[in-house]
């Protein structure tokens, strides 16, 4: 693979060149030389006048269906629509059938499929994700899972994710768990509030992820008292050992801005179409907006704008969630929670967020792979070329999905920022 990109704009904070317009010749899957005017003999040459190009982008909240459930989503569909959005690289939740809690199921996910869309796996942390028994974690751990989580399942029980934080911490091992108190959303459909009272729907408190996250913050302060440190913890003393997953709340954001500032490891990150919407847009039941954590309210959506311009929330994810016809296409309070988000991420950010299309990038690219302690990915010749390429000021209409399940409230929109490519692991992929 030989292919030559001409004039293209380097967004990339850890560069050099940041933000400067130049040449870049990949070959053998590797940044072999940046510059002006270059030339190549028997290149590709692709004219990227007014595109962008980052390190590859990483997805740190991705379910794919497989195995179990392939007829929503499989691991070559997934992948597909990953690299529409612009991932070169994807984090898997561990619910599938079986749920990945042991080493054949997590090589089984893990194996080699080739193509530009390299594949993370988390491990769950109890059996069946069923919040009882412990996975053999430092099996799996070594067997390449990329963090641990239940997943889809927040972990009720206090003594599970207080022990999980002690046994992962020599391993300097990554925790994830999304806060909600399933007591208090028992059989809740939305947020609760003024909007599910006017639709007489049982609502979903707030406080439901609130008390939870706060719980789980004063289980890591005590974990911290009580960790026995890994041999080498010099560089493990600065990463997190919890990630809250989808924090959607003010108080929520709050309460992992106080943490971080008391200097507990800690890193969230928000779901990009939490950005988009709040419990209002439920007036007119459409089940693709039926997802958990719910849309709140406006002014929980600008906490977490606030919460992403001053680094309080760590990265940007899709919460890619798919579903099929059966499960979204029925009355309200019977359908699945979920969106599919892959390929609308990026654009959603951009136009929701308010962040600046350089901070945008940041979160999703180094910020989540420091959290998951992955190599950096640089645009510096001789790194390997791990590549997203985009028009950031270029409207685009999502008329069609690569996945499996369209249970998407975007399809058939205009949107803002459009992938145009990308290069990873010696594939090349174009959207032009």
């Amino acid at each position: 693979m030989k292919i030559l990109v001409r004039s293209v704009r380097i967004m990339d904070k850890t560069s050099p060149l940041d933000g400067q317009v130049r040449d870049i010749l990949i070959e053998e899957g590797r940044i072999a030389q940046i510059g002006e005017s270059l030339t190549a003999n028997e290149a590709q040459v692709v004219e990227a006048d007014h595109w962008c190009v980052s390190p590859g982008w990483l997805d740190l909240r991705v379910a794919s269906r497989d195995p179990g459930f392939e007829h929503k989503e499989d691991l070559d569909s997934v992948r597909e629509a990953a690299l529409r959005g612009g991932f070169t690289e994807i984090v898997l939740l561990p619910n599938s059938s079986p749920v990945v809690d042991a080493k054949d199921t997590l090589n089984y996910v893990r194996r080699p499929l080739g193509g530009p869309v390299r594949v993370h796996v988390t491990a769950a942390v109890t059996r069946k994700a069923e919040g009882t028994d412990f996975t053999e974690m430092i099996d799996l751990h070594r067997a390449g899972a990329v963090a641990f989580t239940d997943g889809e399942n927040p972990i009720q029980n206090a003594d599970i994710l207080l022990k999980a934080l002690l046994y992962l911490r020599p391993l300097n091992a990554l925790l994830i768990n999304r806060p909600e108190d399933r007591q208090l959303t028992l059989y809740g459909q939305m947020n609760e509030g003024v909007t599910s009272t006017l639709l007489g729907m049982k609502g979903m408190p707030a406080l439901a992820e609130e008390m939870m996250l706060s719980r789980d913050l004063k289980l890591l302060a005590y974990a911290l008292e009580q960790a026995v440190l890994p041999q080498d913890h010099s560089h493990s003393d600065t990463l997190p050992m919890l990630h809250v997953s989808l924090v959607s709340t003010a108080r929520a954001v709050a309460l992992i801005r106080e943490a971080k500032a008391a200097g507990l490891p800690v890193s969230c990150d928000v779901a990009a179409h939490q950005l988009v919407f709040d419990d209002s847009a439920l007036l007119g039941f459409d089940t693709n907006l039926k997802v958990n954590p719910p849309f709140r309210t406006p002014a929980d959506r600008e906490a977490l704008r606030q919460g992403l311009a001053d680094g309080t929330i760590d990265c940007l994810v899709s919460d890619h969630s798919p579903h099929d016809e059966e499960c979204k296409n029925l009355e309200f309070d019977h359908a699945d929670f979920g969106i599919t988000g892959l390929e609308t991420a990026f654009s959603l950010s951009l136009m929701h967020s308010g962040l600046p299309v350089e901070d945008i990038i940041e979160k999703l690219t180094s910020r989540p792979r420091r959290i998951l302690r992955l190599p950096v990915a640089n645009i510096i010749e001789g790194q390997p070329a791990n590549l997203t390429f985009f028009a950031p000021d270029l409207a685009w209409r999502y008329e069609k999905t690569a996945s499996l399940s369209k249970n998407t409230p975007f399809l058939g929109q205009n949107l803002t920022g459009k992938v145009m490519g990308v290069i990873n692991d010696g594939h090349a992929r174009w959207f032009v």
